[in-house]
């Protein structure tokens, strides 16, 4: 049945307290401003404050209303709403539903975004916007439930990837940092692996792209996909576009690392890919590995960061990149690392690729379980 949303929700948008009422000691209420990114599912908080403005309540779905619009979460527990926030709260509904319900439609709200330094939607946005909903809050619950369940198992996935994730990084700190011997000889970046930029074909020559293509990774990607490895980015270019630029096929396990807007994004190649001109990626040499020369750079990040220049944006040059120090572990410890990166490495690409499928999946159901377009009750539990 279709509603406007303030008939079946109560919208409260958030006001900041005054400056001084702020603390980051935990004293007082919880504070969410919307400037900060959401997360899926629930916030963490870094602020608090000891004046209380506008009010949300422990399961109320609170959804970012101004750069960006639509970026949703529940909230935990009772807190303050900052500006650039709203809380929603059914008024005789299912709230974990709300919280899918919304994430279909944030569609329908960002067409009502306005402004000209940045997007936002104001309460009358919100209140108008026309909903279709199942009146039977069972209906409701089971559709949530449903949703949950993919959540949780991406939930899940991510926390062991997390893990492996910690494993790995340990194993390198022990192995290269905490006890780096120091005979290994001195050396740069370009000893390590072949360090390629990247080139962008002229978005006036539409022929120069294709939705079946050549993979084009550009820095906006890794933004989006937090991924630890990558196959591909939004767009395809051609080959015709491909042999019109400065692009550089490299193959996969090649560390690609953006070098501007900002510097130090890191993904691994699942695929031969290319880059635009925002990277600039490491093809690790045969004897040194993915697995080491990921985690280096990661460790070398600040070196990196020190050596950019620019006044609009820092960035790192191909000549600085190739100059960065390091230094050549012996062959042993780099086999030892890489024996134990190379199933986790594994692993953590199986689960990442079963994330997308199911978020995929999830996506797909939640607007024909929206629509109505699917009955819940003919899904398997």
């Amino acid at each position: 049945m279709k509603y406007r949303l303030e008939e079946i929700v109560d919208v409260t948008m958030g006001q900041s307290p005054k400056s001084e009422y702020y603390n980051t000691e935990k004293d007082g209420c919880p504070f969410l401003q919307g400037n900060r990114t959401f997360g899926f599912k629930y916030p963490t908080f870094d602020t608090y404050t000891t004046v209380v403005t506008k009010f949300a309540k422990a399961g109320d779905v609170i959804m970012s209303v101004r750069a960006p619009v639509g970026a949703l979460n529940i909230t935990p527990v009772d807190m303050c709403l900052g500006r650039g926030v709203c809380s929603l709260r059914m008024k005789n509904g299912n709230q974990s539903f709300l919280f899918y319900m919304m994430k279909y439609y944030v569609s329908h709200l960002l067409k009502k975004e306005s402004g000209t330094v940045f997007g936002s939607v104001n309460r009358n946005d919100i209140n108008s916007l026309e909903v279709d909903i199942p009146e039977d809050v069972e209906e409701q619950k089971r559709i949530a439930r449903y949703l949950e369940m993919i959540d949780d198992k991406i939930e899940l996935n991510t926390a062991i990837n997390n893990n492996l994730e910690e494993q790995a990084q340990a194993y390198f700190d022990k192995l290269f940092v905490v006890n780096a011997d120091p005979n290994w000889p001195e050396c740069t970046l370009s000893d390590i692996g072949s360090v390629i930029a990247g080139g962008t074909p002229s978005k006036s020559k539409p022929e120069y792209y294709a939705d079946q293509g050549i993979a084009w990774i550009t820095p906006k990607d890794l933004s989006v996909d937090k991924s630890k490895f990558i196959s591909r980015g939004e767009n395809d270019i051609s080959e015709l576009g491909f042999s019109k630029s400065s692009a550089t096929k490299m193959p996969a396990g090649t560390i690609l690392f953006s070098s501007r807007a900002p510097i130090g994004y890191i993904a691994i190649a699942q695929n031969e890919v290319t880059t635009n001109q925002g990277f600039k990626s490491v093809i690790p040499n045969e004897n040194i590995g993915t697995a080491y020369v990921y985690f280096l750079l990661k460790n070398l990040l600040p070196t990196i960061e020190g050596m950019a220049s620019g006044s609009t944006f820092k960035e790192i040059s191909g000549t600085a990149m190739k100059s960065v120090p390091t230094v050549i572990p012996d062959a042993n410890t780099i086999r030892l690392f890489s024996n134990l990166c190379e199933p986790i490495f594994k692993e953590q690409e199986v689960l990442e690729s079963e994330n997308k499928h199911l978020s995929t999946l999830r996506d797909s159901l939640l607007q024909k379980l929206i629509s109505g377009e699917i009955d819940v009750s003919d899904l398997v539990f």
